[in-house]
């Protein structure tokens, strides 16, 4: 793998992955389950990698000046990341050999929430089967960031069984064997359980030019160099691991959001057969009071003087049949107010904005059923007291009680549960094409 002499292609981002017929459908299959849970989409951008079995990736990460690039280049044994003593490396620069893609993320000095933030997290956690840690010897403990770092890398490796080994780079600019170990024990103790790998990138290279064996034994090169061969041999399990891990988690992840979402839809169909249970009882109950008022008082009445008409000489007068005639507007106009009542206590008022008029003093649910006024006992007996009549009134209070607010918001709602519940069947079915061989 480290042949000094071997030629590396330099490959564009679009072209890290090879793109067999079944990385479209494990594309699909991302997207399926990510409008599920969309805080699990690194970890199924994860997944799809390891899933479409690509190149074994390895990522340096560090502030930048801290011998990164030049670390990469003496493992490669050529130039192919850029050196400088300012901030060189912006973008997630790359290079393949012999199958093992090598990536130089940007240094932890990048601003947070830029585009070189972004380009590391994906070095590290999207792309890296093994992530080389450096820092400069020269600059010793840890500061805030690069530990806050290195600590979640260490969890994730225990995790996942994604390897992080700690390289301390410069190892030719501290004073002696002596201060380098003082170093190494103090980032130890910074981190609990790490290992660090003094190298010097410096001396590798002038032991290269000079044909000095012991030089380049000393730049701890060679060693890292087989540690990593190591590593890479890991690699294949632990993908294994991880996809495993992955997987199971996202297939807890949808089978709990699929309980919670059933057991929403059998709450919310429990409170719309509640509710409507108890506007069918109340209404009911309602009516057949409005019903017996109105018949009490109509057989109270005697003779029917409704139907006798009024003469132009009793436009002014007090006559038998105006008077019959209000006692029936009364006994329509409480009915009214006794089932209005208990229409308001159910959010039934106006109705649904494509039956309004431009008269908003008629737009009501009560006008739309009952009018606006009844004059003869006929009317008002085939309204309340005959069955065709009474039937009416419960049907079409009903109607209006459906389309209510309140009913079709917790309609609607059963809808979306149901298309989740969907969703979320289409996401475990997806889960199995992410995972399948290719």
């Amino acid at each position: 793998m480290f042949d000094d002499a071997a030629a590396c292609a330099f490959m564009p981002p679009s072209a890290w992955e090879e793109t067999p017929v079944s990385s479209e459908l494990r594309g699909l299959a991302v997207r399926e389950i990510s409008a599920v849970l969309p805080g699990r989409a690194d970890d199924l951008a994860r997944l799809q990698l390891i899933a479409d079995d690509g190149a074994h990736v390895i990522a340096v990460v560090g502030k930048y000046n801290h011998g990164k690039s030049s670390l990469l280049n003496e493992l490669l044994g050529q130039q192919a990341f850029a050196v400088s003593d300012k901030r060189e490396t912006v973008a997630l620069a790359h290079r393949v050999e012999h199958g093992v893609r090598w990536l130089d993320a940007p240094g932890l000095d990048a601003d947070v929430a830029s585009e070189d933030d972004r380009r590391a997290f994906e070095a590290l956690w999207l792309h890296a089967d093994i992530r080389l840690f450096v820092h400069a010897a020269k600059e010793g403990e840890l500061d805030a960031r690069e530990r806050a770092l290195l600590t979640e890398l260490l969890a994730d490796s225990e995790r996942s069984a994604r390897q992080t080994l700690c390289v301390l780079t410069q190892a030719d600019q501290v004073e002696d064997d002596g201060e380098l170990a003082t170093i190494r024990t103090a980032l130890q103790a910074q981190c609990d359980g790490t290992v660090w790998h003094d190298v010097s990138s410096t001396r590798h290279c002038k032991g290269q030019e000079g044909g000095k064996a012991l030089l380049v034994e000393r730049s701890g090169i060679p060693a890292l160099r087989a540690l990593l061969e190591t590593a890479l041999d890991q690699v294949p399990q632990a993908r294994t691991h991880e996809a495993t891990l992955l997987s199971d988690e996202i297939r807890v992840a949808l089978d709990e959001h699929r309980a919670a979402q059933a057991a929403l839809l059998d709450s919310l169909c429990t409170k719309q057969q509640t509710q409507r249970a108890a506007f069918d009882r109340g209404l009911k109950a309602v009516i057949d009071k409005s019903a017996v008022d109105v018949e009490t008082m109509l057989d109270a009445l005697g003779t029917d003087h409704t139907i006798v008409p009024d003469t132009a000489k009793d436009r002014y007068a007090s006559t038998a049949g105006k008077r019959e005639r209000a006692h029936i507007q009364i006994a329509y106009s409480r009915a009214c107010i006794a089932i209005d009542g208990f229409l308001v206590g159910h959010g039934v008022m106006e109705l649904p904005s494509e039956q309004r008029t431009t008269a908003s003093s008629i737009n009501s649910v009560m006008i739309a059923v009952l009018g606006i006024s009844v004059k003869f006992r006929k009317d008002l007996r085939q309204m309340f007291c005959e069955a065709a009549g009474h039937e009416r009134l419960l049907t079409n209070f009903t109607h209006y009680y459906e389309l209510s607010a309140a009913r079709t918001a917790i309609a609607q709602h059963i809808v979306d549960v149901r298309a989740a519940l969907t969703a979320v069947d289409s996401a475990l079915s997806a889960l199995k094409t992410l995972v399948a061989r290719p």
